[in-house]
């Protein structure tokens, strides 16, 4: 998962604060989990710093500087917003950030329990994020697609669980996908995207949804795939109450939803399985996470 492999300390991040944000620098500083793109640094009680891993990542991060600025002020939950930018320089070649602190568990190591809470505040929150997106708005290569261009990629995930990874009837997983494949067309605009909601990208707090991280996926295209967090995201039972607080939803785009949800689902199982093998990029909590998913995309 890294091009080039540079340690990050808490050395290297504590002098590059004092290089270029040196009102910064005497903060308490401390490593905490991040994902595959970014090393995560809490900085203080209000900030974090993003360090990028591999050389990609400093474009998606850039991507999020430029764009959250602008949709986070009418989002009604709490998401990472840029304070300051880090610029390469012979310590570190690559571009890094200093962003909000989003409190709160992150739902692959926690759980939801107020689930009309939670749908509530999905919905709300995924309501004032799907506007029509400029024509310069960011794009993603691998996703936005409709199902029937990710045919290859639902199939991969499929075959790549080990024997027995999912209880679930692999037949009636099908069907989900082929329904998804022959629903229509996304005929709206493209609008503004989180592009990967799933349990490590949005945290928990006394029962329910606190708040959204991670937006380096950003992007516009069909809300579908967005749409899919109602089955990953949710617990069972709170899925129609959040397709009735969203109320946008033709049905031609719930299918197409579920079905990515499904393919989600897979993934999240199939990083479980890495993470239980000790592979490097798995991660052993989302498995558990990708099979309750499933679950409820077979129950809806």
């Amino acid at each position: 998962m890294t091009d080039v492999e540079i340690e990050i300390t808490a050395d290297l991040v504590r002098e590059l604060l004092r290089e270029q944000h040196p009102d910064l620098a005497g903060l308490a500083l401390r490593e905490v989990a991040g994902g595959w793109g970014n090393q995560m640094w809490r900085l203080g009680e209000k900030l974090a710093v993003r360090m990028p891993r591999r050389e990609g990542a400093q474009d998606l991060l850039r991507k999020e500087c430029r764009w959250l600025p602008a949709l986070a002020p009418r989002l009604p939950l709490p998401v990472p917003t840029p304070v300051r930018i880090g610029e390469p320089s012979a310590r570190f070649p690559r571009s890094w950030s200093v962003m909000t602190w989003v409190h709160g568990e992150p739902l692959d190591v926690s759980s939801i329990s107020r689930g009309v809470h939670a749908a509530d505040a999905l919905a709300g929150f995924l309501r004032a994020l799907h506007v029509e997106a400029p024509a310069e708005a960011p794009t993603m290569w691998d996703r936005g697609a409709h199902p029937r261009e990710c045919t290859d990629g639902f199939e991969g995930f499929l075959q790549g669980i080990a024997p027995g990874g999912i209880a679930a009837d692999v037949r009636a997983v099908r069907e989900v996908w082929d329904d998804a494949v022959s629903a229509p067309e996304w005929d709206g605009p493209p609008v503004w995207l989180h592009g990967d909601l799933h349990p490590a990208n949005v945290v928990v707090s006394d029962g329910t949804l606190a708040g959204v991280i991670d937006f380096d996926a950003m992007f516009a295209d069909d809300p579908a795939w967005d749409l899919a967090a109602a089955w990953l995201l949710l617990p069972e039972g709170a899925g129609a109450r959040f397709f009735e607080g969203y109320a946008h939803a033709d049905e031609a785009t719930v299918r197409r939803a579920r079905g990515l949800a499904a393919m989600k689902s897979l993934f999240l199982i199939l990083m479980g399985q890495a993470g239980d093998r000790g592979l490097p990029g798995g991660k052993p909590a989302w498995g558990p996470a990708g099979r309750a998913a499933l679950g409820r995309v077979l129950a809806a």
